[in-house]
């Protein structure tokens, strides 16, 4: 089977991708040791992959067919008292690292002709208030994933932007703008990976740029 990588994969989105997956390759599951990580590789059958998007150093190379960027962090803040370090954090892991580990898989991915899917968001179409910093960096990681599409012919990329997900994130960002989370307010994390696998499935001679998912 073809071999996929996803990262942020213990999360809510991250485990319902891997999920989708499953059926039809071998996975290779990125993120820091824990307890949920373990859980989700004995859950699919996959292998655990070490990797701090925050350190360069620590990203892996092999053979590589699919690489799903899912990792992402966001700060719910007014843009005139938000932090610098929360800046550099969100800009380090959502457009840094996914560009650090592209590079370091470019060789692999380029043998296979694979396929390189960047979880987006809306807010990479249009800014979030209240989230000047995560929008911003969607708005980069678009740019990227453009770029290589650009620059890397031999390879598919598609930019996936969902809108609000059913999520830990999404319930600060409630929280910070003053309501109630309500999970069945906003789109299942199990409708997006779906809708991913499917991208995944599409048969070689399509290539899809970008898809926009919202809630019905």
């Amino acid at each position: 089977m073809p071999t996929a990588l996803i990262t942020g994969a213990s999360g809510g989105l991250g485990s319902a991708i891997a999920s989708a997956l499953a059926p039809t390759h071998t996975l290779l599951l990125a993120g820091r040791p824990s307890k949920r990580l373990s859980e989700l590789a004995a859950r699919v059958g996959g292998t655990i992959v070490e990797i701090d998007l925050t350190d360069s150093k620590t990203v892996a190379a092999g053979e590589l067919d699919v690489l799903v960027h899912n990792a992402g962090v966001g700060f719910p803040d007014h843009l005139a008292s938000s932090r610098i370090h929360d800046w550099r954090t969100t800009f380090d892991v959502n457009v840094i690292g996914a560009v650090a580990l592209t590079q370091a898989m470019l060789p692999a991915l380029r043998r296979a002709k694979g396929h390189v899917i960047f979880v987006n968001s809306g807010a990479g179409l249009h800014v979030l208030e209240g989230m000047a910093s995560y929008s911003a960096s969607k708005f980069a990681l678009r740019a990227f994933a453009d770029s290589l599409r650009l620059e890397e012919p031999l390879l598919r990329v598609t930019s996936v932007h969902p809108g609000r997900i059913a999520s830990d994130m999404q319930r600060k960002l409630v929280e910070f703008e003053g309501g109630k989370y309500n999970a069945k307010h906003y789109l299942r994390p199990e409708t997006v990976a779906r809708a991913i696998a499917d991208i995944v499935g599409t048969p070689p001679d399509g290539h899809v740029y970008s898809v926009v998912i919202r809630q019905h």
